[in-house]
């Protein structure tokens, strides 16, 4: 967390709020800790005086082109928020950087945990090249996602959190999405079939699609959980149907949700609508 849909919010909250276009006059590095490399002098100098041509997302990156050939890459990780304020506001706790901008305004950077990092990159391509395809994609077809699966044995579930794999899915939405499609998160990727493929596919594409309409996932009250621009809440919450429901009936049939640790991740599914084998069970996906 965030996740494909959070790093979306916040990329269409700050083209909304008029970034691209706007020139940046200097950074400010309250903790230079969280520049990946190392060298915040660098970044400071390298940033001044250019201007955010576009604003995009590549998997959980935010992705800011910048004039010169330079991209500003910023991974939020667990708890990292932008904000957009009057250069008067005084600072936040837990804010760790700005860029001050010709308007008057700063775009500033708040993370509690320090998890988030923002790097300075000439090609961005190859740093990212590592990344999956990205899931709502026109070209992301259940083919794509059979080749990206092919000759792999490993666990479901662990599979799709594999940047490589997928970009942009996380635990979440991965829980939601086998939900969807029926299948058990401890199933053997390598044994699925065509199916079976064609469901995920399908199930995460309605999954990721309904939550970033819905401004993605924000669990709890706390200032660590996700928030927009401007602080607005994600609305997804309400829709879950198993992440974060231990115990609770499942809403396609009743039987009381379950949650196991899969590669250290706290995993969740219904027992009855996701048997760990290749029938799938009660009735009919629910979309």
């Amino acid at each position: 967390m965030p996740e494909l849909p959070e790093v979306e919010t916040v990329v269409r909250d700050l083209r909304a709020a008029g970034l691209e276009g706007r020139t940046i006059r200097r950074a400010l590095l309250h903790w230079p800790g969280m520049i990946d490399g190392g060298d915040a002098a660098r970044f400071c100098r390298l940033v001044r005086g250019r201007r955010i041509r576009a604003i995009a997302r590549r998997g959980k990156f935010i992705r800011f082109e910048l004039s010169g050939g330079w991209t500003l890459l910023a991974h939020l990780r667990m708890t990292g928020q932008f904000e957009l304020l009057p250069s008067r506001e005084p600072r936040a706790p837990h804010e760790r950087a700005a860029l001050v901008l010709d308007d008057g305004r700063e775009l500033r950077f708040r993370d509690t945990r320090k998890f988030g990092r923002w790097q300075l990159v000439r090609d961005a391509g190859a740093r990212l090249a590592r990344l999956g395809p990205e899931p709502l994609a026109p070209d992301f077809s259940a083919g794509r996602l059979q080749a990206a699966l092919r000759g792999r044995r490993g666990r479901l579930k662990p599979l799709l959190l594999n940047q490589a794999i997928v970009a942009g899915l996380g635990n979440i939405y991965a829980d939601e999405s086998l939900w969807v499609a029926r299948l058990h998160p401890a199933r053997s990727a390598g044994n699925l079939s065509a199916a079976e493929l064609r469901r995920l596919h399908a199930a995460m594409r309605t999954v990721l699609r309904r939550a970033v309409a819905a401004r993605g996932t924000s669990l709890g009250d706390g200032q660590t959980n996700f928030r927009g621009l401007g602080e607005r809440r994600g609305g997804y919450q309400r829709l879950l149907r198993v992440y974060g429901r231990t115990g609770e009936p499942c809403r396609r049939c009743g039987t009381a949700v379950q949650r196991i640790v899969l590669a250290q991740r706290g995993t969740h599914f219904c027992p009855r609508c996701q048997i760990l084998g290749r029938r799938a069970g009660c009735g009919r996906t629910v979309r």
